[in-house]
């Protein structure tokens, strides 16, 4: 499961453009990840110029 990081988003929407199922939703103000749709590629993790997303360890 991806994760967002406090909530420092710029929101550049850089995510998005990666995203083999389109389950990111970049807003004026927020961005929301459907984890059910979320296949944990970790594409938006590297993308993302600001560090803001991460993988959750699931454990």
């Amino acid at each position: 499961m991806i994760t967002i990081k406090d909530n420092r988003c710029d929101y550049c929407a850089a995510c998005v453009t990666v995203c083999p199922p389109l389950c990111i939703e970049v807003r004026e103000s927020s961005i929301e990840i459907n984890d059910e749709e979320c296949i944990n590629c970790d594409l938006c993790v590297y993308i993302c110029p600001i560090d803001v997303l991460e993988q959750a360890n699931e454990k």
